[in-house]
């Protein structure tokens, strides 16, 4: 791989949102469910990592990119959330669209479209997939968030592989 100062904007969004989908395979040798984000600064630098935490607690509400924006807004300054790209293994559910949102975090790039996870997750009672695109959360919002994916989805659905039928 080139070194990542010479990536082109494109290359960039691929190397992150594959960084992403090593997280979320982490997340299941942890026992969670496949879901990974990154946050990145506009200079390239990671800022923050969340896998999904849904155990051991069972909670339906530690998804990965809601952690993450949770990190970032208590832990990271305004200015800088506002220029950061989070990269999430997965199309942000209606909650983490809100959460990232809400921390102000200025962009998103996702692997896995909500759409194809639905179908990858069938009726899960682990994962009820909301059927509501993230773009659609945040274009109700006051701010402006710029929203790239899906990207690799197929590389993204294959951290799904086995995962949803056991």
């Amino acid at each position: 791989m080139a070194e990542i100062s010479a990536l082109t904007p494109s290359e960039l969004d691929a190397h992150f949102l594959r960084r992403s989908f090593d997280v979320a395979r982490r997340a299941t040798t942890h026992g969670n469910h496949p879901f990974g984000a990154v946050l990145v600064t506009q200079n390239r630098k990671v800022l923050l990592e969340a896998e999904n935490g849904y155990m051991p607690f069972h909670d339906g509400t530690a998804h990965a990119e809601r952690l993450l924006a949770t990190q970032a807004c208590t832990t990271i300054d305004a200015n800088l959330l506002r220029s950061a790209t989070l990269y999430s293994s997965a199309e942000p559910c209606a909650m983490c669209a809100g959460a990232i949102y809400w921390a102000g975090i200025g962009r998103l790039v996702y692997g896995l479209s909500e759409h194809r996870l639905r179908k990858l997750t069938g009726n899960h009672p682990e994962n009820p997939t909301l059927d509501l695109p993230c773009r659609a959360v945040f274009a109700s919002g006051q701010r402006s968030t710029e929203v790239v994916g899906p990207l690799l989805e197929d590389e993204a659905a294959a951290v799904h592989a086995g995962v949803w039928t056991k």
